[in-house]
């Protein structure tokens, strides 16, 4: 555990160290587009944050490639190669991309081409595991077609999520996390060792997430970017394809008894990777949704739009933070739920515990306008759109509307107003604007009299 901490915490440093010098190439270089149509933030923002991040992913490699207990990773197992090959040729289409905007067929057909790199190079799947069957082995072209589909189908998945500030960073990073607990408890448990680069791979994606999000939290300095979005997609991909098409449920079935057994008890994670993951259902269903929705209005799967299910949340009140905290929280119900569930899926505790979180998330999700306020004592600890306001007991310069209110109006956080009070102020500057106006309008004409 400890190497791979390690490996995470460097992977983390080199991706967080090198994302302030990429932001200043990214404006050099130009990486930096006018505000579309379908966007969210108000200001040109650079992108190319994925040079970092794939930095960060080589140096986590390099690391662990000298580690004593993960450099047997390289030695037994061509995926770590595969992995690298993969990414540089993702990264370098999604440099690409940022910089000059290719066609999304192109697009296409590069994640297709470096899904079939890895193929080539061993990272494959070869059996699937079916309940009440056992193990399913799979000819050399099904391999191929699932292994392809299953890539393109995570990097467009990530990167059609990449919508609002720190949301694609860290629903990965959770994503991965979950992975990662989920792979090390096969391997170290079990003693499986071809459960291990996929362990590799989900700590080092950890690690270029978490080192690229202080940079990319709301309000964001720099965007990720296609190059960064599709190479993280890529080695969630990665790691998903090594432990579901790799370890052989025959090596669990020394320890559940038989392989029927050992099918069953990796059912809540094996079977939902191939769908394409459980610890990403949240993009893809939106990938889904995004699919069926462009296509029944007659436009191509590809055409960008404003109905992923981050802008549908800001579309019904809740602010940008609040949109990515939303997020967040359905990405780790979903994905650490179908972790325990694995662990334990006997146990009923897990399954009432998940239904209750699910309420939970179903009433932050219907009140929008809900803020909640901390106690006197606690203000200095939580941001200032959280602490209480004092009251003033004057009136505003209409007459109508408390002085109070359009001072919080106009004080409060734009993101966090609600709409009666940004229509407040909205009235009382009008009502302001409009007095002066007409005040100048019968100066003017006493002077010209």
């Amino acid at each position: 555990m400890r190497e791979y901490l390690l490996t995470l915490c460097i992977t983390a440093a080199v991706t967080y160290l090198l994302t302030g010098p990429v932001r200043k190439f990214a404006i050099v270089a130009g990486a930096m587009p006018e505000i579309r149509a379908r966007d969210v933030h108000r200001e040109p923002t650079p992108r190319l944050g994925g040079i970092a991040m794939f930095f960060g992913l080589c140096a986590g490699l390099l690391v662990a490639d000298h580690l004593t207990n993960l450099n047997e990773v390289f030695a037994k197992s061509n995926e770590p190669r595969a992995l690298l090959s993969g990414a540089a040729l993702i990264w370098l289409i999604g440099v690409l991309d940022d910089k000059f905007e290719i066609d999304a067929l192109i697009k296409l057909g590069g994640q297709m081409i470096a899904a079939g790199v890895m193929v080539m190079q061993g990272l494959t799947i070869l059996w699937l595991p079916i309940p009440g069957v056992g193990n399913v082995a799979l000819t050399q072209w099904q391999g191929t077609l699932l292994t392809v589909a299953l890539v393109v189908i995570t990097i467009n998945a990530v990167n059609f999520v990449d919508g609002l500030d720190g949301l694609a960073a860290g629903m990965v990073c959770i994503a991965a996390a979950a992975f990662f607990l989920y792979s090390y408890r096969i391997w170290y448990s079990y003693g499986i060792e071809a459960a291990a680069p996929a362990t590799l791979f989900a700590a080092i994606l950890m690690g270029m997430c978490l080192g690229f999000l202080p940079h990319n939290m709301h309000p964001a300095r720099i965007f990720m970017g296609d190059s960064g979005s599709m190479l993280i997609g890529l080695v969630l991909a990665a790691g998903a394809i090594s432990i579901t098409g790799q370890v052989d449920p025959d090596a669990l079935a020394l320890f559940t008894g038989s392989e029927k057994a050992a099918v069953h008890q990796t059912v809540p994670v094996y079977i939902p990777l191939l769908l394409p993951l459980t610890i990403i259902a949240v993009p893809a269903a939106d990938l889904v949704l995004a699919i069926v929705r462009r296509t029944w209005r007659g436009q191509s799967p590809f055409a960008a739009d404003r109905g992923h299910l981050h802008h549908r949340l800001l579309e019904i009140g809740h602010s940008h933070s609040r949109a990515v905290l939303i997020m967040y929280f359905w990405s780790a119900l979903i994905g650490f739920g179908a972790l325990a569930y694995s662990v334990n899926s006997a146990s009923m505790w897990i399954v009432l515990g998940v239904v209750f979180l699910s309420a939970i998330g179903l009433v932050l999700l219907l009140l929008p306008r809900f803020t909640p306020r901390v106690p006197v004592w606690a203000q200095h600890l939580v941001p200032p759109r959280y602490r209480r306001r004092g009251v003033v007991a004057s009136l505003s310069p209409d007459a109508s509307t408390p002085a109070s209110m359009t001072d919080q109006a106009a004080s409060a956080d734009p993101e966090e107003r609600s709409p009666v009070t940004s229509g407040l102020s909205s009235v009382s500057g009008a009502t302001a604007i409009g007095s002066r106006s007409r005040l100048t309008d019968r100066g003017n004409a006493g002077t010209s009299n």
